[in-house]
């Protein structure tokens, strides 16, 4: 069969739909000039290679020469990678959004010649089901519309692109009073029972945990350490967290946190990872340290390259028609790769009903459904004899896994998540101390300068130009990599990006930063709301208050200040999707700088850096073996052991003396 216009992208999600009898094109000019030519409606659908009903839809409709045929004939058909162009994606899910759908993937847009959309959906059936029509249905309908009522689709495309342009909020003043009052907000969605934060489905909303982190660390209030504690501990033990191999899938479809959508994203583990490394170094649980570690083990071996860098995502499925069937287990294939001992302990530690799969109740997602301790007092066994089979039983497990077909992985090397990876990876090097941790992340960070950072342009992905996203993730990485090296090469290039922040996306008109260089249906988007992991302009912030302590330059903090005053009346509204943007609230007012006059990797830096709540900013001077404190304007006497460095972290003098 001869390919279409997609053989040739480099988005591997696109590449794959290259067989499909639709006469593709990628998101491209000739395609709207196409449109416009013809006189025919746009038919656009946005997906990722990680995405259940993207493949499920696909393998519905657009192999079905029938459907194929219908399109082809009388629409203009456009595919698009959401994790190749998000800044494209977002703006048509935000038409989603004013259109009354809910928006997620795949996403069915309807468009006029000039990019307007004027319908939009997700997942359509190929026969009615579920209450949606078919898709072909739906083809006929928006056809018949747009040959008869042209006038009315254009009125309505123009009313949802109106509807999604920003509109200018007047920026609202700060104070610190503001975090009391967020914890309060974030706290008041916590999920006691079950832990998490909202109604199914259930994300993990890592800026927020990591705001109640800084808030528990600095006020010791037991209401939010209890909040964090109980939601790393359920997400963990659910069937939201790979059991066997580490690392978290997208989320979960249920409140208790035990069916989990099956992808695993880079940008959710690389969150995830830092919010579990942050909770180790608070609590001192080792469970979580143990989380941590699965976490990095999955990111190594599954979407780690041994050259380098950090792969986008593992797929939730082998073949749409059994969703999740890679990660789950009958009973009876528990029991056949195991020997008496391990079922009869691992039957009661991995196997429970909350897990069974909705459209194949004899599968199940592994989940932790009873503790060593109650496993060792059921049957009579010790709490090191349990621990002992359940270690042995994963490893079996694991392998028999390994043996089915994997799940597909986009190779992709995306700036963005790299950033967010390798920041992660040194945070936990710093916490850790595992040289290979530290090793894997500068060598990655050294792959994407070479081959994201091209004569001083900053891209996303080959051939796609840097967003806000890829730049602050970047600038994050680097420094990481200076705090935990002293490398001043890592901050000078820090700074040059930044400078390039503020030149190229920096809202002159009311603050913050816009999320890409270029206006897309008559606009620039804006936000501080994670989607669920940490939005950009919250990192640009943090950033901003980081740089300006260590480079000690007053105008980044001036940024900082603009952007909170520019999104602290939308944050309020946000609630515990606006958690990333109290963190870098807190960090305005309570960051603590750490002038270091010693060398890295010396015991004083090493009892410095391993400080992960609250937040410091990391400097390096002449290696004379001692550090300066310094808290807003004022700093303290040095400090020459590392013995009296960590008494000083923990009782925390600069807060007495400021209150």
């Amino acid at each position: 069969m001869k390919k279409n216009r997609l053989a040739g992208e480099k988005s591997p999600y696109l590449r794959h739909a290259a067989d499909q009898p639709i006469d593709w094109y990628p998101w491209c000019e000739e395609a709207f000039e196409a449109a416009s030519r013809e006189g025919k409606p746009i038919f656009l659908s946005s997906g990722a290679a990680w995405c259940h009903w993207c493949h499920v839809m696909a393998q519905e409709s657009f192999v079905n020469t029938e459907i194929a045929d219908i399109i082809n004939e009388n629409f203009i058909a456009i595919k698009l990678d959401r994790d190749e162009r998000p800044d494209i994606d977002r703006r048509y899910q935000q038409a989603a959004a004013a259109s009354g759908v809910g928006g997620g993937w795949p996403l069915t847009a309807f468009l006029t010649p000039d990019r307007k959309p004027f319908y939009i959906g997700t997942y359509f059936p190929p026969k009615d089901a579920f209450g949606r029509p078919s898709f072909e249905t739906v083809l006929l309908t928006i056809l018949n519309l747009y040959k008869s009522k042209r006038g009315d689709v254009d009125e309505y495309a123009e009313k949802i692109t109106d509807a999604i342009k920003s509109r200018e909020i007047p920026p609202g003043t700060i104070q610190e009073s503001l975090l009391d009052e967020a914890a309060g907000l974030i706290l008041s969605e916590f999920d006691s029972k079950n832990g998490g934060f909202q109604k199914a489905p259930k994300f993990p909303m890592a800026g927020s945990l990591d705001f109640l982190m800084q808030r528990y660390a600095l006020t010791g209030h037991g209401v939010i350490g209890h909040a964090v504690r109980k939601t790393l501990e359920s997400m963990s033990r659910g069937g939201f967290y790979d059991q066997l191999a580490g690392g978290f899938h997208r989320y979960s479809v249920d409140e208790s946190w035990c069916i989990p959508h099956f992808e695993k994203m880079a940008n959710d583990n690389a969150w995830l990872l830092r919010n579990y490394i942050d909770a180790y170094a608070l609590f001192g649980d080792e469970h979580f340290r143990k989380v941590a570690e699965g976490i990095i083990g999955f990111a190594t071996h599954v979407l780690g390259d041994p050259e380098g860098g950090f792969y986008a995502s593992q797929d939730a499925d082998v073949i749409p028609d059994d969703e999740g069937g890679y990660f789950t287990w009958t009973e009876e294939q528990v029991r056949e790769a195991l020997d008496q001992e391990e079922y009869r302990v691992l039957s009661l530690h991995f196997l429970h009903r909350c897990g069974a799969m909705h459209h194949d109740p004899s599968k199940m997602v592994l989940l932790t459904s009873m503790t060593d301790s109650e496993i060792a007092q059921r049957l009579a066994m010790t709490d090191e004899d349990v621990k002992r089979v359940v270690e042995t039983g994963k490893e079996k497990l694991l392998a028999r896994r390994r043996e089915r077909e994997e799940p597909f992985i986009d190779k992709t090397l995306y700036t963005s998540l790299n950033g967010m990876f390798i920041t992660a990876f040194l945070k936990a090097f710093r916490v850790l101390g595992d040289k290979q941790i530290e090793d894997f992340a500068l060598k990655s960070l050294s792959r994407i300068r070479r081959e994201r950072l091209i004569d001083d342009e900053l891209f996303h992905s080959e051939g796609v130009k840097a967003l806000l996203d890829d730049y602050v993730s970047l600038i994050e990485a680097l420094v990481e990599a200076y705090e935990v090296t002293g490398g001043k090469a890592y901050l000078d290039l820090s700074r040059h990006l930044m400078e390039r922040v503020i030149e190229r996306f920096w809202d002159e008109r009311t603050g913050g930063f816009f999320e890409s260089e270029e206006e897309l249906l008559g606009t620039r988007l804006k936000s501080v709301e994670d989607v669920p992991h940490p939005s950009a302009n919250s990192i640009a912030i943090m950033l901003l208050v980081k740089l300006s302590s260590i480079l000690q330059i007053d105008r980044y903090k001036d940024y900082a200040r603009r952007s909170l005053e520019a999104f602290v009346p939308l944050s309020r509204q946000f609630g515990v999707h606006a958690g990333y943007f109290f963190s870098a609230l807190d960090s305005y007012y309570h960051i603590l700088r750490l002038d270091f006059e010693a060398l890295p990797g010396s015991d004083l830096v090493k009892t410095g850096i391993g400080q992960v709540k609250p937040y410091t900013a990391v400097g390096y001077g002449p290696g004379i073996g001692r550090v300066i404190p310094c808290f807003g304007s004022t700093c303290f006497e040095p400090i020459d052991s590392a013995n009296e460095l960590q008494r000083f972290l923990l009782t925390k003098p600069y807060l007495t003396k400021q209150s």
